[in-house]
């Protein structure tokens, strides 16, 4: 992000606006990279990202594709205004006078905002994945049900969940750290992925700035941001496969259940080979590429100062 100097209401704005507009534009990709990613070998039900989704609505219909969708939105607004403010926070206080930033300064700002944004990533990733591994499980029900021998006849059905349902059972039965499970490993992901999003956008979108102090076009910034996204990405896809893999509580009869992630590594090199953490790699970056291209053009327009100038203001 380009190092100007925003309100930090602004910034929410700008995060909140950005994360709703992304999530509404990819999620169907997202869905396919989390039916991917959990299915395991003997259980395989799609062979790519355009045969998942095709399925998806073959079976589930179009608004299948949105499973978990509404939890999503409602939660990326506050996710991806606390990622991209606190990178801008840290930023601001490493800085020394406003001078550019060293690549160790602007790895810490990404650290900083990695770690923050988790406290809101874990139990949406957590919500989510449940909603959209449903589809997943049940179509797998239903094709074990048909090739049984002597099965009665009929589909599987399988009981459908709503966010608020799920969050309810889980504070019940496991209390707040329900909603947490899998901490460790978003943190394992969240945090590579900001060290290594923010300083390579920073200076990728400075190679583009007009003359020594002037910003870079949009254009820029949103190519920056989509080749920073989709590097990070892919970069940190192992440890998503991981952090799926652990925050999913319905499994088919013939998946393996994890106690950890060093428990999860080691079975999954076991019985996938080390290519099953490149599970959903492409997926995932045809995501997370719009989603920040997005995030950067409307911090570059200033969506989040202009529509604050509606608001009436204070006199002192």
């Amino acid at each position: 992000m380009a190092d100007k100097q925003i309100s930090l209401p602004a910034k929410l704005i700008n995060g909140g606006i950005a994360g709703l507009i992304g999530v509404t534009c990819v999620f169907p990709i997202d869905l396919a990279k989390t039916r991917l990613q959990n299915q395991q070998n003997g259980s395989r039900l799609y062979t790519s990202m355009s045969d998942c989704l095709i399925k998806t609505i073959q079976s589930e219909g179009y608004f299948g594709m949105y499973r978990g969708a509404a939890v999503n939105l409602t939660l990326v607004t506050p996710e991806k205004a606390i990622k991209l403010a606190a990178n801008d926070f840290f930023r601001q206080h490493l800085s020394k006078d406003g001078q550019k930033l060293t690549l160790l300064r602007e790895m810490l700002a990404g650290c900083g905002a990695g770690t923050c944004q988790v406290i809101i990533t874990t139990p949406m990733e957590m919500l989510k994945i449940q909603l959209q591994d449903a589809g997943r499980i049940e179509a797998q029900r239903k094709l074990m049900s048909q090739a049984a021998v002597g099965a009665p006849g009929g589909p599987v059905e399988l009981r459908s969940h709503t966010a608020m349902q799920l969050t309810r059972e889980l504070l019940r039965s496991q209390g707040i750290a329900g909603l947490y499970k899998g901490l460790g490993a978003t943190l394992l992901r969240d945090v590579p992925f900001s060290i290594i999003y923010f300083p390579l956008f920073a200076n990728l979108n400075s190679l583009g700035g007009r003359g020594a102090d002037g910003p870079a076009p949009f254009y820029v910034s949103f190519a920056s941001g989509c080749i920073a996204g989709s590097t990070a990405a892919v970069a940190v896809n192992p440890v998503d496969v991981i952090k799926t893999r652990i925050q999913t509580m319905t499994r088919g009869s013939q998946e393996d259940t994890y106690g950890g992630v060093t428990d999860c590594i080691r079975k999954i090199l076991r019985q996938e080979g080390p290519s099953a953490f490149l599970k959903g790699a492409y997926c995932r970056a045809l995501v997370i590429a719009p989603l920040f291209g997005i995030a950067q053009v409307v911090y570059f327009l200033g969506v989040g100062e202009f529509l604050l100038s509606f608001l009436p203001q204070q006199n002192n």
